[in-house]
Formats: C-alpha cells, sequence, structure tokens
C-alpha cells in the first residue's frame, strides 16, 4: 500500500509539473517525464518505449536458503530537449527513492520476515507430541550424529540479518511528507493539491465508517480463525487417540515387548478407593483432590459428565430424581472404551448400545440397593473406572442433586440428606467443585450457588458451569444476563473459572457425538461469541474437561505429598501401640483373623470322621435308651406285666413293638443321632486347645455351629430304613448263648433301678423328708406332705395285704382308704389317693420285678427248654434282650448313617456358611471384635494408604 501512495505522490508532481510546463513553455515530451509517471499515466502513448531487461542466458536456480540478488533495471536513454527547471530537484529526489530496485528489495525483505514469522506462529500451534517420541525409530532421533544440523543452521542468515539489508522506511515516509508539505505550501503546484481539499472530510467520515467496518470485520475473523483453530485441534486430537489406540493395542498383543505401568490415574483411583473405606469405618477425612460435581436437580449435571466421559453412562428419567447415591468415576486412558466397577470384572463396551443399557441398568440397581428403607438418598458411594483413548485423567463425584422442595414419595430428610451428603464431599479443602447451574431457568431460583459460596467462598476451587446455553439464548429476551451469569455478577459467590456448555436437544437417545456436533455448530453461530460476551476458551465441554483436568493435576500434585507425611506419623504411633501391647502376636487385620479361624473350623469338622465307630455306637445306644425307657417301661412292659399268664405278655408285647416301630421309634432315633452329632461337633468347637487357644474366635465359631446346624437337615430315607431294620431287630426272641441272657438280665437290672431311683425321689418329694433327715438336717414337712405321707402309709398297709395287687385301685378301695384316713382326721382327695398309688405300687412292682430278674439269673437252661416242666418264666428278660439288640443295631444303622453322610453333609453346610460369612464384612465386625483386632486394622490401612500414596508419588515425580 505504501509504495502505492508514494508511486501515486510521483505523479501527482509529475501531472503538476506537465500542466505548468504547459501553461508557459509548452508541452513537455514525453520522453522527459519520469519513467513510473509514464508508465502509470501513459501507458497508450505511441512515442513511449520502455526498454525492458534482458533475459539471462544462464538459468539461476534460487532456494529458501540464499538470498535473492538485487539487480538494477536498465532504462531506455531519455535525451532532454532543453535545460529543465533548477526548482525540479525534488522530483528528481522522489524518483531515486521510488527506484524500481527498492521496491523489490523492500518485497523481497518484508516478505521473507513475514514468512518466518508466520512459520514460527504455526509452529506453536502444533500440540507438543514430545510423549510419543518413542513410537518414532530410534535412527530419526540418531540424525544428528550423521549431519552437522547446527553448522547449517548457523549458516542462514536469520530475521535480523534480514530486516538489516531494508531501507529505513521510515525515513522514507518522512521525507515524502515534507516532500508534500513544501508542494502543497510554496510551490506552483498547490492548486492542485488544494483540489483535492474539499474531499478531505469525507475521506475521514469514510474512514471512520470503514474503521467500524474493519473492527467487525476482524472480530469475524478472529472468530473463524479459533473455530478453525479449534477444528484443527480436534481432527489432530483425533488422529492422536486413533494412534494412541493403536499404539495401546499393539502394547497388550506384546508386539513391541514393553512393559506398559499402570497408570497415574489408575494409582490415584485406588489410593482414593483405600480412602473411602478407610472413612467409612473410621469416620475421618482425607484431604486429597477430586472433581465433585454438584447442582441443582435436572441442572444438567450428569450430562456434563457424559460428555467428559464421551458416553451416556447414567440412567436418566424426565424430571425424576435418577441420581440417589454418589457415583465416583475415575476416567483414563486405554486402548478400548470400556467401563467397569470397582468389585466386578465385567467389561462394558461403550461403543455398543446393549452395554450401555446394561451399565445404566446395573448403575441404577447399586443405586437402589444402597439406599435403605424409608430414604430417598444413600451416603454409599459407588465406584466405577471409565476407559478409552483421549479421556482426560481425573476422578470426578457425580452427586445427588440438590432440591428446594421434597416431594411426594420422598423421605422427609431427603432435603437434609442431600445437603450433608454434598458438604461432606466439599468440606474437603483440596475438593474441587464443578458447579453446575441450568442456563434456561432464572438465577434465582437456583440454590446450589448459596451452598457453594459457603463452602468456598473465595472461589479458589471452583468452577462454574452454565449449561443449556441454547435454551437460554432463544428464551432470554436480554443477552447481557447470560454475560453476568458466566462472569458470576448474577450470583453471592466466586470461581476460578467460568464456562457455558450446550448438553444436547433434550433427547435421551443422542449420541455423544450428535452432542459434540450441535454445541459446535451452536457456538459457531452464536451472537454470544461474535458479541464478545463470552470467549472462546469459555465454550463447549471439550475446554470445560481440559481446564478441569489442568486443575486437578495441579491440586494433586499441591496436596498429596502432604497427605503422604500425614500418614507416614499415624503409622508410627500405630506400630508403637502394637509392639507395647501385643509384643509375641503377629499383626493379624479381620480378614487374616477370619481365614485362620476358617481353617481352624474345618480341621475341627475333619475331626468329626476320626471318632471311632465304637464312641459313636456306644453315645448313639445310651442316648436313644435315655430317649425311649420312659415309654418302654411305662407303656410296653407295665402294662404286659399285668397279664396273667407268658402267652398273654408276649402277645401285648408284640402288639405295643410293632405300634412303636411303626409311629414313633424310627423319628425317635433319627432326632437321637441328629442331637449327637450336634453335641459332637459343639465339643470339638469349644473344647479348650491349651495354650493355643484364642477366645477371639470363640463368638465366630459359635455363630458358625448354629448356623450350620440350622441348614442341616438329615436324610429324609434314614427313617424309611431304620423302621426296616428296627422292626426286623424286635421280631427275634432268640437268645443265642448265656453271654446275651446275662447281657440281657444285666441291662434289665440297671433299667429297672434307674426307674426306682426315679420313683423314691419322686415319693420322697411327695411326702416330704423322713425322720433322719428331719432330726439331722432340721427340715420338715409341708401340710400337703403330710397328707401325701398318711395317704402313702395307708395304701402300703393294703399292699402288704395283698401283694398280688393288680396296677389300678378299685373304687370300693379307694372309698376305704379315704375312710380310714378321715377316721385319723385327714381329709383326703380321690384323686390325691391315685396319685399316691401310681407311685407306690410303681415301687412295689419295680422291687418285684428286681426280685423276679435275680431268680431268672440261672433261668437260661430253662429258656432253652421253653420253661417247660418249670414254674419260672422269664419273658420280661427275653423283652430286654430284644429292646437291648434293637437299641445295638439301631445305633450302629445311624453310626454309618452318620459317618458316611452326615457329617460330610455338614461339613459341606459348614463351608457354605464360612464363605457367606467371609462375604459380609459386617458379619465379620461383629463377631471378630476387640481392641486387638481395631488396632491389626488401622495399622493394616494406614500401611496400605502410605504404600499407595508413595508409589503414586514416585510415578508423579517421574513423570515430571
Amino acid at each position: 500500500m505504501w509504495r502505492v501512495r508514494r508511486a501515486a505522490v510521483a505523479c501527482e508532481v509529475c501531472q503538476s509539473l506537465v500542466k505548468r510546463s504547459s501553461g508557459t513553455k509548452g508541452c513537455l515530451p514525453l520522453q522527459k517525464l519520469h519513467l513510473v509517471s509514464r508508465s502509470i499515466y501513459h501507458t497508450h502513448h505511441p512515442t513511449l518505449k520502455l526498454q525492458r531487461p534482458q533475459l539471462r542466458t544462464s538459468l539461476q536456480q534460487f532456494s529458501s536458503l540464499t538470498s535473492l540478488p538485487l539487480r538494477k533495471l536498465k532504462l531506455s536513454p531519455v535525451k532532454y530537449g532543453y535545460q529543465p527547471h533548477r526548482n525540479f530537484w525534488p522530483a528528481r529526489l522522489a524518483a531515486r527513492l521510488l527506484k524500481l530496485r527498492y521496491l523489490i528489495l523492500g518485497s523481497a525483505v518484508g516478505g521473507g520476515y513475514t514468512a518466518k514469522k508466520t512459520f514460527d506462529q504455526w509452529k506453536d500451534m502444533i500440540p507438543d507430541l514430545s510423549d510419543y517420541k518413542w513410537i518414532v525409530p530410534d535412527i530419526v532421533w540418531e540424525i544428528d550424529e550423521y549431519i552437522d544440523l547446527e553448522k547449517i543452521r548457523k549458516a542462514l542468515p536469520n530475521s535480523e540479518d534480514l530486516a538489516k539489508l531494508a531501507p529505513d522506511f521510515d525515513k522514507i515516509a518522512e521525507s515524502l511528507s515534507l516532500l508534500k508539505d513544501f508542494f502543497t505550501t510554496g510551490s506552483p503546484g498547490e492548486t492542485a493539491f488544494r483540489a483535492t481539499d474539499p474531499g478531505s472530510e469525507s475521506d475521514k467520515r469514510y474512514r471512520k465508517v470503514s474503521d467500524k467496518e474493519k473492527i467487525d470485520q476482524l472480530q469475524e475473523e478472529l472468530l473463524h480463525t479459533q473455530l478453525k483453530y479449534q477444528r484443527i485441534l480436534e481432527r489432530l486430537e483425533k488422529e492422536n487417540k486413533e494412534l494412541r489406540k493403536l499404539v495401546l493395542q499393539k502394547d497388550d498383543k506384546g508386539i513391541h515387548h514393553r512393559k506398559l505401568k499402570k497408570s497415574l490415574i489408575d494409582m490415584y483411583s485406588e489410593v482414593l478407593d483405600v480412602l473411602s473405606d478407610y472413612d467409612a469405618s473410621y469416620n475421618t477425612q482425607d484431604h486429597l483432590p477430586r472433581v465433585v460435581v454438584v447442582g441443582d436437580q435436572s441442572a444438567g449435571k450428569t450430562s456434563v459428565l457424559e460428555m467428559i466421559a464421551q458416553a451416556r453412562i447414567f440412567p436418566r428419567g424426565s424430571g425424576e430424581m435418577m441420581t440417589r447415591s454418589p457415583v465416583k468415576v475415575t476416567l483414563s486412558e486405554g486402548p478400548h472404551h470400556v467401563a467397569l466397577f470397582k468389585d466386578s470384572s465385567r467389561e462394558f463396551d461403550l461403543t455398543k448400545e446393549e452395554d450401555l443399557a446394561a451399565l445404566r441398568h446395573e448403575i441404577e440397581l447399586r443405586m437402589r440397593k444402597n439406599v435403605k428403607e424409608g430414604c430417598t438418598v444413600s451416603p454409599e458411594t459407588i465406584s466405577l473406572n471409565v476407559k478409552g483413548p483421549g479421556l482426560q485423567r481425573m476422578v470426578l463425584v457425580d452427586l445427588p442433586g440438590v432440591i428446594n422442595t421434597v416431594t411426594s414419595g420422598m423421605a422427609p430428610d431427603t432435603k437434609e440428606t442431600i445437603f450433608s451428603i454434598s458438604k461432606a464431599y466439599m468440606q474437603n479443602p483440596n475438593a474441587i467443585i464443578l458447579c453446575i447451574q441450568d442456563g434456561s431457568v432464572d438465577a434465582e431460583r437456583s440454590i446450589v450457588t448459596d451452598l457453594v459460596s459457603q463452602m468456598d467462598p473465595h472461589g479458589r476451587r471452583t468452577i462454574f458451569v452454565l449449561t443449556k446455553v441454547d435454551l437460554a439464548e432463544k428464551n432470554v429476551t436480554s443477552p447481557s444476563r447470560i454475560q453476568q451469569i458466566i462472569e458470576g455478577k448474577l450470583f453471592p459467590m466466586k470461581a476460578l473459572g467460568y464456562f457455558a456448555v450446550v448438553t444436547g436437544k433434550g433427547n435421551s437417545s443422542e449420541s455423544i457425538e450428535a452432542i459434540r456436533d450441535y454445541e459446535e455448530e451452536f457456538f459457531q453461530n452464536s451472537k454470544l461469541l461474535k458479541t464478545s460476551m463470552l470467549k472462546a476458551h469459555q465454550v463447549t465441554t471439550r475446554n470445560l474437561s481440559l481446564a478441569v483436568s489442568d486443575c486437578f493435576w495441579k491440586m494433586v500434585r499441591e496436596s498429596v505429598e502432604q497427605q503422604a507425611d500425614s500418614f507416614k506419623a499415624t503409622r508410627f504411633n500405630l506400630e508403637t501401640e502394637w509392639k507395647n501391647n501385643y509384643p509375641r502376636l503377629r499383626e493379624l487385620d479381620r480378614n487374616e483373623l477370619f481365614e485362620k479361624a476358617k481353617n481352624e473350623i474345618l480341621d475341627e469338622v475333619i475331626s468329626l470322621s476320626q471318632v471311632t465307630p465304637k464312641h459313636w455306637e456306644e453315645i448313639l445306644q445310651q442316648s436313644l435308651w435315655e430317649r425311649v425307657s420312659t415309654h418302654v417301661i411305662e407303656n410296653i412292659y407295665l402294662p404286659a406285666a399285668q397279664t396273667m399268664n407268658s402267652g398273654t405278655f408276649n402277645t401285648t408285647v408284640d402288639i405295643k413293638l410293632k405300634q412303636w416301630t411303626d409311629k414313633q421309634l424310627p423319628n425317635k432315633a433319627v432326632e437321637v443321632a441328629w442331637e449327637t452329632l450336634q453335641e459332637e461337633f459343639s465339643r470339638f468347637m469349644t473344647e479348650p486347645k491349651g495354650k493355643e487357644h484364642d477366645d477371639i474366635f470363640d463368638k465366630l465359631k459359635e455363630a458358625v455351629k448354629e448356623e450350620s446346624i440350622k441348614r442341616h437337615k438329615w436324610n429324609d430315607f434314614a427313617e424309611d430304613s431304620l423302621r426296616v431294620i428296627q422292626h426286623n431287630a424286635l421280631e427275634d426272641r432268640s437268645i443265642s448263648d448265656k453271654q446275651q441272657w446275662d447281657a440281657a438280665i444285666y441291662f434289665m437290672e440297671e433299667a429297672l433301678q434307674a426307674r426306682l431311683k426315679d420313683t423314691e425321689n419322686a415319693i420322697e418329694n411327695m411326702v416330704g423328708p423322713d425322720w433322719k433327715k428331719r432330726w439331722l438336717y432340721w427340715k420338715n414337712r409341708t401340710q400337703e406332705q403330710c397328707v401325701h405321707n398318711e395317704t402313702k402309709n395307708e395304701l402300703e398297709k393294703m399292699l402288704k395285704c395283698n401283694e398280688e395287687h393288680p396296677a389300678y385301685l378299685a373304687s370300693d378301695e379307694i372309698t376305704t382308704v379315704r375312710k380310714n384316713l378321715e377316721s385319723r382326721g385327714v381329709e383326703v382327695d380321690p384323686s390325691l389317693i391315685k396319685d399316691t398309688w401310681h407311685q407306690v405300687y410303681r415301687r412295689h412292682f419295680l422291687k418285684t420285678a428286681l426280685n423276679h430278674c435275680n431268680l431268672c439269673r440261672r433261668g437260661f437252661y430253662y429258656y432253652q427248654r421253653h420253661f417247660v416242666d418249670s414254674e419260672l418264666e422269664c419273658n420280661d428278660v427275653v423283652l430286654f434282650w430284644r429292646i437291648q439288640r434293637m437299641l445295638a443295631i439301631t445305633a450302629n444303622t445311624l453310626r454309618q448313617q452318620l459317618t458316611n453322610t452326615e457329617v460330610r453333609r455338614l461339613e459341606k453346610n459348614v463351608k457354605e456358611v464360612l464363605e457367606d460369612f467371609a462375604e459380609d464384612s459386617e458379619k465379620k465386625v461383629k463377631l471378630l471384635t476387640g481392641k486387638r483386632v481395631q488396632l491389626a486394622e488401622d495399622l493394616k490401612k494406614v500401611r496400605e494408604i502410605q504404600e499407595k500414596l508413595d508409589a503414586f508419588i514416585e510415578a508423579l515425580h517421574q513423570e515430571k
């Protein structure tokens, strides 16, 4: 432009000279004019002949590494026909200054300087790919060993040397301005310059208008340049994303044989998971950074998070509260876009819609599982890892939306619970608060900004995000209101940064790509950017995620070492306390103690299979007889013994035994066997182990024993098999040898003596202490006992008179006894007489049976002859032999069922119970308690946290 102006000035000088000459001395020949003037204004003159420079015969090669040679133009000789005016020296000066070689030289130097500057700007725009140096072959990085690039760089001229070759354009412009002033004030061509003065005012107005248009044009060009740069950057990032994906896939396949270390964000996420468990158990607060996403309900929190994660992973509903518990999302890079939960190995492919639907359903189920009955929200955190190429590395926590009013179907304390959960996360001094505000509603309706301003009054860790800007721009009448919201002038809060995003058109089926395209298209055409209400770096979720990631890692680097130091001090204190209190014990946490107890319990269950068969049969036979002895004596032996002959006795016994076997005996036998197994199992579980016994396991063992017994059921077919065996055993009456006969008599005597002892105790309790105990122990009888004693004495007199008396009293006998007692002044009731007679006759009968048993000791010989020609009848001995044999066979059968089947089934039940207890942390905390357990738990968790923090810090320093 300056060249054209200078040329125009020179032409004006020439024109004025022509006019002046024509007015005084005639027309100046065209050959006398300046060369530049002739070339611009007199191009069609027939006598104009401009001598062009001759072409070089040899072609010279030029490159960007060499300087262009400067060559003067050869002009055709000009012959002047008369002496020029002495005042024409300014024109000659202008001609010399505006010679074509200076124009060419200036253009070359300026163009080269501008090109280098443009190259430097584009060089700064290219992202730093130093992290991917390892992808390029090593020969590229070793090229400097073969080529001296430094010598070549020094040989090239720099921009400063090129600038020195250029003329001083400021001095040239100053000289031209002096020249113009000279002509306008005192030269004869004053009228020519003044002729342009009337239009100078209009030129100024036009210049003002053009400046405004230029400003608008520059703003438009700036916006387009920014958007173009954005698209270029997105394209480069996409290529980078694909490249990283390819590289990670190759690394997974082992092509490069290079072991990838765990990423920083994964290590940091593990630290936060351990700290979350530590917080939940001990109610302390860690100070490690995380991004906390808070906002009003339906403000778009979840949508912003999904845009950052680049997948629609959260449940959604129109106007319904969907986020019912905090969700911790760890974003990291990976070859595939997948998601997985902390406590699950299943991976959800986020590129498939069916996996996305399954992931959303799983998150919703976990949320509802965390919410207790009678509540709407839960403070329990769901941990989710999202991996994919190009994701920003950070940890975000999505919190339930803040509500202003509790609606129907919600718990009354829902609002307060949400506030307490939000405050618990935001009060962490290193938590980055991502405050989400709905731009389509009135700012005055928001209550989350008040909450954020309370937790971060200075805005040092808050990032404000205005969502649904497309709806806001369409509905808000005053666009400046959006600017005030973005700048934080409408809220009582401060923030590190303010961003505006668009989260789609409100359709839940929109893909992330469609939302991103819609967001880019909206901001490209938005008036908010064109009018500079919003800056280009303040819009789109992509810029938001970059800013949040930078802020997140800055806080991580500043706080993680301080947190590690605090846990080192805590670890030292806990280790010192353990050494002082438990110097000889190993530090076992709750899980390790449970595993130790589990092994002990399984060993004790195995010990059941080592019990000898003899021991099983002895305890089974004894337990079964204790259970059935009363029925055998009272319901079988006593009724049969009242008969008059042996045939009736045997018939009665057979009938009674058959009924007993069909209805009660098998069931009683199974009950006895099950109780015996329980007793033996309990004995092994509870008996002390000497010095090795640890009472810390007692509660756990008792709970396992009770639960296992509750779950165990005896085999249903056991009763049917027992019924057949017992029936066959009771049918046999053949005693083979004298040894079995003597064993039956011994068994009968023991049974009768035990029953007689029980009867003596019952009578003593009925009639009170005898005279010895009254004299020695100063005991007296009660009135009722005295009545019973008088009735007993009267009944014993009656038995002495008739030792063959039947088991039941006749009515006239009861009347006789009552009258005899009344004659002595004792009033008795007939029922009292019957009760007393029952015990008195039982004792009389048992004593008679014992005497008969002694007579039958030598009766085996008569038994073999079926008591022919003998007054001795020992059918009762045969009955007790049958009972004894049935008990032995039943005990043997039950022992086989125990050792072959039931012990193994019980062991299986114990294993199932232990597995269930192992998965139930609350059960383990309840059953394994004490200071020793708590101290070991603290020590283990603090060590784990410190180790993970140290590993993370080391990886952080390596990345730097």
